[in-house]
Order: C-alpha cells, then structure tokens, then sequence
C-alpha cells in the first residue's frame, strides 16, 4: 500500500544548515572586570578634596597668626615720628670718681656725609661684605638668611649673619642691643617700613652716619678721622676696606688697637669687593700691597687707654646713645698719673738692658673697682691696650690656683711635698738653678715658686681641679688641661688675672672688675647706676687665710723680696712664662690689689727679665705712692708673725738661709705631651706632728 505521509527524516547536512529565515545568532560579550586603577582613582578625588581643605584651612589660620605678630609686634615698636640724620655724633664726657674730666670722646669735627661727596667704591665696600643683595631685596633678604643659615649649620655655630643694611640701620636707629625674638621681629618690620620710606640712597646715607666703628667713633667721617687722619672723602680703597671691615665687630677690630686683626678682615672685604667687580684688580692690588696708615690720637696720656676702654664698655651697658653723656668712673686720676709715671719711667730706665719694649698695670679695689689701667708705655706710639686686650702666659703667677686647689683639697701650708726632679711621660720641669731642696712645705715651695712642687701637686689633684678653681676666681680664658698649666702656659688677660687675685684681699668674695659707676645724659637723666653686687663667697675664709700667710712668704724670703712697702702687710705672686717672654708681679694688700706685666709685643723673650725683677720695682714704686696717707689694713687672715708665722711654714731661718733669697722662678723648659695620663696616687705626708695637729683644731679637720 502506498504510503502517503510524508518523510519526517532529515539529513546531517540539512540538520547543519542554518535557517534561512533567523539571523544567526550574536557571540555573547565578556563582562569586563572593573579596573583596580580605576577604582583608586575614585577614592583619590575625596582624599585630594580633603587635603585642599584642610591646607586652605591651614593656610588661613597661619595667615591670622602671622597677621596677630605683626600686629603684637607693630604694637610695641617704639617710636619712629623723628627719623633723620644726626646733626653731630654724641659727645662722651668720661670723669674720674671725684668728677674729674678724664677725657672726652665722640666730639670730632666730623659733619654729616652725603653718598654723592664719597668715592664709589666707599659705600660699595659696606654692600659687599654686609648686604651683596642691598638694592635687590626689600628691607629682609630671604636669600641672604638661607644662605646664613647654611653656613652656620655647617660651622656648627655663628659663622654668618642674615641681617641686610636696613636691618641694622634700623636697629641702631631705634632698638636696644638686646636678643630676642621679639626685637629681631621689630627689626624686620622697621626695615620694610624704611624701605617704604626712603630711598636706597638716603637708607645708606643713614648708615654711613650712624653705624659705630669702634674707640667712640659713630659715623664714617668721625671714623676717617680717628683713625686715618683724613675727610672720608679722601679714603681710597684700602681704607675703605679696613672701615667697612669694622661693623661686624668694631671694639674688636678698631685698628689703632688691633691692626693685625683689622688688615685681616679688610683684605677679605677688598676680595668680596673685586669679586663683584667694584674694583679693577689693579686696584686690588695696590690696596693689599699698601695698608692704611692710623694716625696718633690727639692726647698722648695713658688716660687714653682707660677712655677707649669706658668707650668700649659703656656701647655694652647701654648701647646706642643719641645724646651728650657724662660718665662716671671708678678711676682715682691721681693714682692713673702715678701708675703711668712708675712704668714708663722703670721702663725708659732699665727695658733696654732686659730687651723689653712694653708693659702694663692694673690697680683695683679688693671689691674690682679699677682706680687706674696702663695700657701700654706710649699711648701715641701704639694704642693697643695690653691690660684689656692682650692674652700673654702668666707663668708661675697661675700657681696661686695650684696651692688653693692642694689646700681646698685638705693639704695644709706646713704640709710636706718632694721638690726633686720629675717625668712626665718624657716633659722633665726643672727649677731655675737646677737645684732642688727634697722634702719642702707648701709655704717654702710657694714662696720659692718651686717648679716641680707645683707640678706635683696637679698631677695629685689633676689639671681640670687647678681649672675649675682659677674658673671659680674669675679666669675667663680657656685653659689647657695638661700638666703644664701647673707653670702658667695657658694665656689670660691681665684685667682677669688681677680680678682673680681680688678674693684673697676681700676675704674670698668673688668680684666682677669694672670701671663704669654711673651715666647721665644731658637732661640729668640717669641712663646707668651701678648697683652693688653680691656675688658670693667663693674661698673659705680659712683657706684665705692659710693662702695669705703664704703669699706673704713670698714678700718676704721668695721669689718677690724686693717689694718694698713699709708698714703694709703685703702678699703676691711673681711670674715668668717660657724663655722669659712675660714677666709679672700680682700683689695686693688690704686697699689695693695691683698687677704688672711687661714684655714684648712680637712675643720675643726678654734677657733673662723675671718677676722678681722689673715688675716688683714698678709694683714697689706705684703701691708706696697709693698708700701714702692711708690708714693701715690688715690682710684677711692672721696677724703676721708669732705662732701663726711657725704654723704656717716655721721662721724665716728654718725655710730659707740668707743666701737663697735670690732664687728665682723658671718656667723656661719644654712643653709636656698633651695627654699627661692619669695622676699619681695622693700623698698624705706632712700634717702629723703638733703642727698638724694644731692646723687641724684650730681650722678644722678637713678630708
């Protein structure tokens, strides 16, 4: 049968093909991951709002701070309606204590110098070496206080200043010498508001006319004046140079007291100078071949000396004065006159033979008031002030600081030590005569500044004892701590030399030596009054007095027998440093306190010249003088003579025959290795017996 239905089977190429009617159909996409980048970028915009904000914020309120100072400091600004150039610097009248005029200061006939009337290259010298960026900046220096900062971070201390010309101007103008954030903030803004004022030219104007240079010169003309005789208008580079090298520290540097420092810092400002092309190098050339020449100050006298130094003092104590002053000092004028006449006529009478051109005497009270300074033997050949100024090695007269330490220490003047040769990792101090006594007191090895003794006992009590003692007393100048410095090698002034010795003469007080009582201005204004000062007791009172009996010891039989100063309980110290280059008498009694130097300048050593020479016959000469008509004053300590003269070191016969007295001291000998090591192991030899025993009852037993 046929069959009709139809065939329902298709082939595998119909079953393959696509239908003709449906579009194929589309590949499905991969959903694509979010990018982790893209995610952090979507976080980020939040974070950037809020640091935005936060810095606007930060931005605001230190916008509101630094508006506050400004106006905390704008606030307290002192006056500044009056600004113009002063008619004349201010005069300084300095007295004596009983009113006396002294000498006068500040009144040259310097009148006001306008910018146009000097030379190019004298207002160029001050912009090289103060403010390189004077006519870029405005007022502040940015630049110039980053590059300061810089360098002192690498020196490790000071080494620059940021301050522009403005900047100083309006600190001499208008502040006080104090420092202080607040002052240098006032500072700044009186130098923007000098910028907006004036002119460049008229801001350097006011400079050059008030800046101080040094020896109570304010303003270049009084300054050409004073040291190179001339107009500043006639300066030529050189001095120029040596001027503009003064402000960075003019009582340092002023060049009629300490050339060789002020060539030193104007060869540096005539470099600065040739660097930015303000001189040809010809010029250069001829100025550091050919130094400035400074002039004789008018008045000759070695008052002089004591008013440069008031000068010096007085800019200090008070700062910038505006007005005329009188100032008050503490120098008797007599005594001055006295002092001047025993050196320069000793000197004029024996300093050929010994080869020694200079010296120098100070004369203060036991409580540091200076009745008369000697700075040198000519003020009109050299104003350099030998007293103030001038470090020299005290040789033997540092051993007082040696015997107070061994006594402080629980030693006493009867106690035993060994004068006998001694080493000191290959350094073999030696007596002058090369003599040694053996077994000595402390009494005898003082008296006879006996070398090795003083060595011994540093090395027993260590040199950083002997340091802090002579700190104590008053020793500003840094000392070595080696065994030499039982021989005085390290360098003091003469000015805190006689200070230390002052307590020994008050009793053991500390003292602050100083010349300035009082300063009134010409309205009768007091601007300074000095008020007493307690500064303490620094020496116990029976330390002072063991320390007495002994340096009386010295005027007596040692090494200073030849002062002479009848009636006058006396007591001192000689001193001779290495080859006989310095040599010095520090003595005092119960009124006065005095020491004197003399030597050379070049440092060349004498012809055997000691202590107990030349220095004790200026002493003698110049205390008999100050003495005369004065009530007699004990020493601080026991009366001389009787048990306390043989318990404190046994008669005269039994320390010294007659025909020692001539032994002097020697510190003549080479210098010790720095590093001594460690020192011996402490003696205690010497306090036994009745004198022992008396020392120990009557001032106390002491470990």
């Amino acid at each position: 049968m046929f069959d009709s239905s139809p065939d329902l089977r298709v082939s595998a190429a119909e079953r393959s093909a696509p239908e003709p009617d449906r579009p194929a159909p589309k590949p499905r996409r991969k959903k694509k991951k979010k990018s982790a980048r893209g995610g952090g970028a979507g976080k980020r915009r939040p974070l950037l709002v809020r640091l935005t904000y936060w810095s606007l914020v930060a931005c605001l309120w230190l916008v509101i701070g630094v508006a506050g100072v400004v106006a905390y400091v704008g606030a307290h600004l002192p006056p500044i309606q009056s600004l113009e150039i002063p008619k004349r610097p201010p005069s300084i009248q300095i007295n004596d204590i009983n009113g006396k005029q002294l000498a006068r200061r500040g009144d040259l006939a310097g009148e006001v110098i306008s910018l146009k009337d000097l030379p190019p290259y004298v207002p160029r010298a001050f912009v090289a070496i103060e403010d390189r960026r004077f006519y870029e900046h405005y007022g502040v220096d940015p630049l110039g206080i980053g590059r300061a900062l810089i360098a002192n971070v690498l020196h490790r201390g000071v080494a620059q200043g940021g301050s522009t010309l403005t900047q100083q101007l309006a600190k001499n103008l208008f502040l006080t010498q104090e420092r202080t954030v607040t002052r240098k903030l006032q500072e700044v803004l009186l130098a923007v508001w000098l910028e907006r004022k004036f002119t460049k030219t008229q801001i350097l104007e006011l400079y050059l006319n008030r800046v101080y240079f040094g020896s109570g010169a304010y303003g270049i003309e009084q300054a050409s004046l004073r040291y190179f005789g001339k107009p500043a208008k006639q300066m030529n580079v050189a001095e120029a140079a040596m001027i503009a090298g003064l402000v960075k520290s003019p009582t340092r540097l002023a060049p009629n007291r300490n050339f060789d420092a002020a060539e030193k810092r104007a060869k540096i400002v005539i470099a600065a100078m040739a660097e930015l092309g303000f001189i040809t190098p010809s010029n250069e050339k001829v100025a550091l071949t050919k130094p400035p020449r400074i002039v004789a100050q008018a008045g000759n006298g070695a008052v002089n000396y004591v008013a440069d130094w008031v000068v010096d003092v007085l800019n200090d104590v008070v700062g910038h004065i505006e007005d005329d002053v009188v100032v008050q000092t503490s120098i008797d004028s007599s005594l001055q006159a006295s002092g001047e006449k025993a050196l320069t006529e000793e000197l004029a009478a024996k300093g050929d033979k010994g080869n020694v051109s200079q010296g120098a005497l100070v004369a203060m009270t036991p409580d540091g008031a200076v009745r008369a300074m000697i700075g040198g033997r000519n003020y009109a050949e050299s104003q350099f002030n030998r007293a103030v100024a001038a470090k020299r090695q005290p040789g033997s007269a540092f051993k007082t600081f040696v015997y107070l330490t061994a006594i402080e220490h629980g030693l006493t003047p009867n106690t035993i030590r060994e004068d006998k040769p001694i080493n000191i990792k290959g350094w073999q101090p030696e007596n002058y005569t090369h003599e040694y006594f053996g077994p000595v007191t402390l009494t005898k090895g003082l008296a006879l500044s006996l070398n090795t003794v003083s060595v011994r006992l540093t090395m027993e009590f260590t040199p950083m004892a002997v340091i802090r003692t002579a700190h104590r007393l008053g020793i500003a100048s840094k000392l070595e701590p080696n065994a030499s410095i039982a021989l005085g090698t390290s360098e003091v002034s003469m000015l805190e030399l006689v200070g230390a010795y002052a307590p020994f003469a008050n009793g053991g007080y500390a003292v602050q030596p100083h010349v300035i009582e009082r300063v009134v201005a010409s309205n009768g204004k007091v601007l300074y009054s000095r008020t007493e000062q307690q500064l303490g007791r620094i020496i116990e009172q029976r330390y002072i007095a063991m320390m007495n009996q002994m340096m009386q010891e010295t005027l007596t039989m040692g090494t200073a027998h030849k002062a002479a100063l009848p009636g006058w309980p006396a007591a001192g110290k000689t001193g001779t440093s290495q080859d006989f280059r310095d040599a010095w008498f520090l003595g005092y009694t119960g009124h006065l306190v005095t020491g004197v130097w003399v030597g050379n300048d070049d440092n060349s050593p004498t012809k055997k010249v000691t202590g107990g020479g030349l220095p004790v016959e200026i002493w003698s000469r110049f205390m008999r003088d100050a003495h005369q008509g004065v009530p007699v004053a004990a020493l601080p300590g026991p009366a001389s003579g009787g048990v306390f003269s043989d318990l404190f070191g046994g008669s005269r016969s039994q320390q010294q025959p007659q025909s020692q007295n001539t032994l002097t001291p020697n510190d003549a000998m080479p210098l010790p290795p720095a590093s001594v090591g460690q020192p011996p192991a402490r003696s205690t030899t010497g306090d036994g017996g009745l004198d022992g025993w008396l020392i120990n009852n009557l001032f106390g037993k002491r470990g």
